[in-house]
Order: structure tokens, then C-alpha cells, then sequence
């Protein structure tokens, strides 16, 4: 009797594949150009200060050279992509005044319900623009601020003008400076010294344009003795022309402050994913990144932690699922530049069905940064023989009083492991589901509920027979 392979089902996107009709209220032209550039400014009523950042950063844009590493961008063409995409409504406070397209497909995500369950404040961006948004009128109270950035632009302009694009510049690489020229959307936080929110903020950003870019930009600021829990969820339906997706993310954790970021990136298998994330901790802070990798055709994501002042700590639990025809290269960068700093990286990763899965990470440990520990673990799993998986670590170690470990392993489903599960009672089926359940549970586990449940029913497991 032949016997069965382990049938891996692909990513599940009934529901996240379901597109409206463009109703967009304006539109900018295919392209990159700095008249495009000013045309969004003007749409967006920038103050100058912001205009001219605009234009300097598309300065940057155009002297910087595309990545020569990593997956090939071949086939992103900025003169097709349109980067700025506002929809046919301004933002609202109740979800019934939302247009009701819109609407339907946030309630299919389940963001209404969520808000209702278990957040303390929602955002929701479509396209271009933040078109939900609230937070609890404690948090108010309390002197928490979350808003969109547009708002924030108006509201706190000078909290926003001395943090933005300060941790994450333009000249960083090309693609931040694309950003920095044509963002918008995103969310800006500020939560006050010794304010501590018990629950969740979620933004969720939704693409539906074929052939745009979505370019949200998320700052947020947590003060002395604060501490937060941020969720970040994204999705797009699929079309038969390329998307981008280069979103920046820059996180503030002051003194004593600790600040979780969690987030589910499931875009479309037309979408490259060109995000960054930053964030950067001061004396006895925290930063916890929480990711789940599974859409995309392409992803350039390596979220950096810079641990700079003395007993700063930082944790990243990722996962990564790489099915037909995606490359995702992902990972993430410590940053010891203090005494007493501490990281621990644990990385996860699933390939099937020919698709590329990369990890890529660094520690770099500075002079001044003794006593300084890191740990790294990275396993991938690999479901055929078609499938890819790479460990590519970076250690830059320029101190000598420093504990740092790597570890790093490639594999398939262990026989041994089926066979000693089988011998307690458990179907040889069972036994494989769980071991690939078991496999992802350290970052499942860190993850709100209701997340935790995306991820599961993204992979979508089903086992039968053996694998080989």
C-alpha cells in the first residue's frame, strides 16, 4: 500500500481576498515625482515644515540605490504604483457612519467586535487614510493620546515634529525615504509617566486599491514608568498587479517604560512588503515585538531594537510562513549601546511548496556595552523538498565582558518525536498537527487571543500520512 504524504493546506484567504469597488475621493498619478509629492501635500494640508521634508526625502529617494541583497525587487515599478489613495469619507468616531462597504469589511475582519471585547481604542485605515478611530474616555482622562497621524500633525505638532523620522531617517535606505516622502495615515500614541493601559490599542490598516502603495507611518511615545500593548494588523485582497507596502514604525520607550508591539502581517501574494520598525529604549526599559509573517509575495521586515541606556531589554518572537512563490526575508537587530542591556530573539519559520523563508539578524554589542547579554534561537521547518531556508545571523561583538548565544536549526518533522507521541495513545495524524502546533506555540502564546486564533487559521494545517 503506497502511503501518504503530509498534505500542508495553503494560507486561507476567502475572506481576506474580498475587494470593494474603488470610490476613492482622490487619487494621486502613477509615479514619483516631486509635483506628485507636493499634490499629496496639498491634499493632506501639511504645514511647510512637512512639505519641505517631503521633498527632501524624495531628494534621498532618487540618489539612493536599490538593496543589492536579499530578494530581488526586479519587478517593483514605482511608475505604476499610485501612492496616495484617499477614500470617499472623512474619519469617524462611530463605526455606523463609516460608509457602508467600508464597514462590511472591517466587521469581516472582526475589528468592531474586538473593539467591543477587548481594546482599549481602535484605528482603521483604508488605503491612504484613517477612516475609524476612538479610545476609552478613561484613557483621555488620563492623558493617554491616540489618534491618527493627521490629527496628530494638528493637535501635537510639536510632539510630532521632534520625533518623527528621528529614529528611522531617510537616508537610512531607499525605501524609507520613499516613505518619508509619500506617507500617510498611521497612528501616533502618547501615554504619560506612571500611566500604565491595562488594555490593547489596535490599529488595523486595509489596502483595497489595485496597483497603490500603502505608506502608513506609526510613532509612539511611552514616558518614564508607562507601559503599553499595541496590536497592528494589515490585509489586502489579491490582484493581478503589483502592490507595495512600505509602512515605518518608530517607537519611543522612555526610562523605566515597557512597551509590547504586537502584529499579523497577511497581505496579499501581489504585495511587497518593504516595512520598518524601530524602536529605541532608554534606562531599565523594555520592548517586547511580537510578529507573524504570512502574506506577501516578497517581505524585507528586520524590526531593530536599540537598547541605549544601562539594563534596557529586548524580546522579539517571530513567525514566518512561506508557501508557493513567496520570499520572506525576515528577522530582526539588537542594538547593545549600554551597560547591563539584555536581548533574547526567538525565531520560527514554516516553508512548503517551493517557498523561501530567511531569517536575517544582527546583535552588535558597542565598546561601552559590558555585561551586556543576548540570546538567539532560529528554527525553520521545512515540509518538502522544494522549500528554502536560510539562517544568516550577524554577531559584532566589540566588547570582551558579554554573554552571547546562537543557536540555529533546520529540519523536518522528527520521526522519533511521532513515534513517542504514538506510543501514549495519540493518532500518528494527531501526532504530526501537534508537533507542527507545537512548533509555533512560543509565539502564539504571546499573542492576544483573537490573533492567536488568525494565526491558526492562516496555516490552516491539515496532515495526513507522512511526511517525505
Amino acid at each position: 500500500m503506497e502511503k501518504k504524504k503530509t498534505a500542508v493546506a495553503d494560507i486561507e484567504r476567502g475572506l481576506y481576498d474580498i475587494k470593494n469597488a474603488d470610490r476613492s475621493r482622490y487619487k494621486s498619478a502613477s509615479g514619483l515625482t516631486p509635483e506628485i509629492v507636493q499634490d499629496i501635500s496639498r491634499e493632506k494640508n501639511d504645514p511647510q515644515w512637512m512639505r519641505e521634508f517631503r521633498l527632501q526625502a524624495l531628494d534621498i529617494y532618487y540618489q539612493t540605490a536599490m538593496p543589492d541583497w536579499g530578494p530581488s525587487l526586479a519587478e517593483l515599478d514605482m511608475d505604476n504604483i499610485i501612492t496616495y489613495v484617499r477614500p470617499e469619507t472623512e474619519m469617524k468616531d462611530n463605526w455606523q457612519d463609516v460608509p457602508a462597504d467600508i464597514k462590511n469589511t472591517f466587521e469581516r475582519l472582526g475589528i468592531p467586535q474586538a473593539e467591543q471585547e477587548s481594546l482599549a481604542g481602535v484605528g482603521a485605515q483604508y488605503d491612504s487614510e484613517v477612516v475609524y478611530h476612538s479610545i476609552k474616555e478613561e484613557l483621555v482622562k488620563q492623558g493617554v493620546v491616540y489618534t491618527d497621524m493627521e490629527t496628530a500633525l494638528v493637535e501635537h505638532e510639536a510632539l510630532v515634529r521632534q520625533h518623527f523620522m528621528k529614529l528611522v531617517a531617510p537616508s537610512d535606505h531607499k525605501f524609507v525615504a520613499l516613505h518619508g516622502a509619500v506617507w500617510s495615515g498611521g497612528s501616533f500614541v502618547y501615554v504619560p509617566p506612571g500611566v500604565e493601559v491595562d488594555i490593547p490599542l489596535q490599529s488595523y490598516f486595509r489596502l483595497n486599491a489595485a496597483g497603490a502603495g500603502q505608506f502608513e507611518h506609526t510613532l509612539i511615545i511611552v514616558d518614564k514608568g508607562a507601559k503599553l500593548h499595541f496590536i497592528e494588523g494589515c490585509s489586502a485582497p489579491k490582484h493581478n498587479v503589483t502592490n507595495l507596502h512600505a509602512g515605518c514604525v518608530e517607537l519611543f520607550v522612555n526610562e523605566g517604560a515597557s512597551l509590547r508591539y504586537s502584529t499579523i502581517e497577511n497581505w496579499s501574494r501581489n504585495m511587497l512588503n518593504l516595512n520598518t520598525k524601530r524602536a529605541i529604549v532608554e534606562k531599565n526599559g523594555s520592548i517586547e515585538w511580537v510578529s507573524g509573517s504570512f502574506g506577501s509575495k516578497i517581505s524585507m521586515l528586520y524590526p531593530r531594537s536599540i537598547l541605549k541606556g544601562e539594563g534596557a531589554r529586548a524580546e522579539f518572537n517571530g513567525v514566518t510562513f512561506a508557501a508557493e512563490g513567496q520570499y520572506l526575508d525576515t528577522g530582526a537587530a539588537v542594538i547593545h549601546a549600554a551597560p547591563y542591556t539584555s536581548s533574547n530573539i526567538s525565531s520560527r519559520s514554516i516553508a512548503k511548496g517551493g517557498g523561501v523563508a530567511v531569517y536575517r539578524g544582527a546583535i552588535v554589542v558597542t565598546p561601552q556595552a559590558h555585561h551586556a547579554r543576548s540570546s538567539v534561537n532560529c528554527e525553520s521547518l521545512m515540509l518538502d523538498a522544494l522549500s528554502r531556508s536560510d539562517t544568516l545571523p550577524v554577531m559584532d561583538i566589540l566588547h570582551d565582558e558579554v554573554e552571547i548565544g546562537h543557536e540555529a536549526k533546520i529540519g523536518r518533522i522528527s520521526e522519533e518525536a511521532i513515534f513517542y507521541l504514538m506510543s501514549r495513545g495519540i493518532s500518528e495524524e494527531e501526532a504530526k498537527a501537534m508537533i507542527v502546533r507545537g512548533f509555533v506555540e512560543p509565539v502564539a502564546k504571546e499573542l492576544p487571543l483573537e490573533y492567536a486564533v488568525e494565526m491558526n487559521n492562516l496555516i490552516n494545517i491539515e496532515l495526513e500520512g507522512a511526511i517525505g
